[in-house]
């Protein structure tokens, strides 16, 4: 794109466009305008353009239709107009190929005015071609005039983000919901394999390699139900508040019309804010929900190193599970395999928590009746969730569902278990037991072996107190003595 009236005139296909700073010529074939040119030109800062994210856009587009609807109802946009721009935005939704004229860069100046100008150009031009116009006929349809009628960015925008935000948790939720049916089957395929709990990295008491997994069950059972939860805070926005939430430029009737117009198309219970100065400046849901998707990351995290720590080895390390092959590990040891889908977790949850403090700078940095960092709010969830969606898959299928568990080292490492001592504390008492355990760790002895010589216990108490059952569920009672 380059200032009109240079060189020997336009390239053939081309149009001009103006706005205040003077005349820009708009490229053959493309659906955006001049405001949208000018964002290209002026942040060519991450190279992600808010195309990649399917989501906003059809955030976008769905507040586009629903002010189009409530615009004509209340009689400010006529039938052929309204019915154009709602054409225009279902073909936009429906149809991803026009993603990639939404070209602006996602990190921008200006509180999203890129973002909805491109929205206002795209949707403009695409309901001029059905209108069998072309390109740039805004004396027929205008971008600002028709499309963004009754809106202003500051709350066209965040609404969009919010309903991006709603359209991108499903995926990620189905994601883990893969997961946690992946760990709920290696839960029950180990629940009989008996291993050493560990803490602090040093040997604890028994449990089993079932129990292991089924904790990370749980992690994942409990993240979903906080996404779900959170996931709600999205249903309220500030639409019809316009610039700062004043209501400037609007029919007293828009609010609830156009609030009723997107619980239509979404089929969400989408209420307008009571507050709407208060929720233009206001993005606590986005903190929020950032927080959230860092818990979630710090969790896929933990369990991510507790799988490479678990699988270490194969012969000096724990070596309790296998993780599936996937590929060579190294260009130099031949035969090495490494934990390379836990690794690629573990740093997709570093960058989830570093987005999550990015937010929280985001967040602070808004001033009076507007944040303008919204933009920058919007590329880091949209940037965690789709990349804790592909981690989840990915670990799922590439790692979790392949897992084995090394039957033979969980039983070895279980019997040469110090930390197994603690069970018989009740009988035999703490200063015994020590004493039992720092013979055991001098002598490379077996605990059972030493209370049996020294006759302790029978065997047959022994192993009774010792039973699997006893030693790993909290239901199974034993008696002293």
């Amino acid at each position: 794109m380059a200032p009109a009236g240079q060189g020997d005139g336009p390239p053939p296909g081309s149009r001009i466009e103006r706005d205040l700073l003077g005349e820009v010529t708009i490229p053959a074939g493309v659906l955006w305008g001049v405001h949208t040119g000018r964002a290209v030109e002026n942040f060519p800062i991450s190279g992600t353009t808010i195309g990649t994210f399917g989501e906003l856009v059809q955030g976008l587009v769905t507040v586009k239709q629903a002010a189009a609807r409530a615009n004509f109802a209340l009689g400010y946009l006529d039938r052929t107009r309204a019915d154009a721009i709602e054409a225009a935005c279902v073909r936009i939704r429906d149809n991803p190929a026009y993603r990639d004229q939404f070209v602006v860069d996602a990190m921008q100046g200006g509180a999203g005015t890129s973002t909805n100008m491109n929205a206002n150009e795209v949707i403009a031009n695409v309901a001029l071609g059905l209108l069998g116009e072309k390109p740039g006929a805004y004396a027929v349809l205008h971008p600002n005039d028709h499309v963004n009628m009754a809106q202003s960015t500051n709350d066209v925008y965040p609404t969009a983000l919010r309903l991006g935000m709603l359209l991108a948790v499903d995926p990620l939720v189905a994601a883990l919901e893969g997961l946690l049916g992946a760990l709920d089957e290696k839960a029950r395929a180990f629940g009989a394999i008996l291993k050493v709990g560990r803490t602090q990295l040093r040997d604890a008491v028994p449990m089993t390699l079932g129990q292991e997994f089924r904790a990370f069950h749980t992690a994942i059972a409990t993240e979903i139900r906080s996404i779900k939860a959170h996931a709600t805070a999205f249903e309220q926005v500030n639409l019809g508040g316009t610039a700062i939430g004043t209501g400037l430029n609007t029919d007293p009737r828009y609010a609830p019309t156009v609030m009723a117009e997107l619980r239509a198309l979404t089929g969400r219970p989408m209420t307008g804010s009571p507050d709407l100065i208060e929720a233009t400046s206001d993005v606590g849901a986005f903190v929020l929900f950032s927080g959230v998707l860092k818990r979630l990351a710090l969790k896929l995290s933990k369990m991510s190193s507790d799988l490479r720590l678990l699988s270490s080895g194969p012969r000096a390390g724990l070596g309790e599970i296998v993780l599936p092959a996937v590929q060579a590990g190294s260009s130099i040891m031949p035969g090495k395999v490494n934990p390379v889908i836990p690794e690629a977790v573990n740093q997709v949850a570093y960058l989830v928590a570093g987005h999550d403090l990015t937010i929280t700078m985001c967040a602070d940095g808004g001033q009076l009746q507007l944040n303008p960092f919204e933009p920058m709010i919007g590329y880091c969830l949209f940037t965690s969730i789709r990349i804790l969606r592909a981690a989840t898959e990915t670990l799922t299928t590439r790692c979790i569902s392949g897992i084995s568990a090394d039957r033979e080292r969980c039983q070895y490492l279980s019997g040469i278990n110090i930390g197994i001592i603690t069970a018989l504390v009740p009988v035999l008492g703490y200063d015994t037991c020590s004493t039992i355990a720092r013979r055991a760790l001098a002598e490379n002895r077996k605990v059972t072996d030493l209370i049996v010589e020294e006759e302790l216990l029978s065997p047959q108490r022994l192993a009774e107190l010792l039973r699997p059952d006893a030693l790993t569920s909290p239901n199974v009672g034993r008696q002293a003595g």
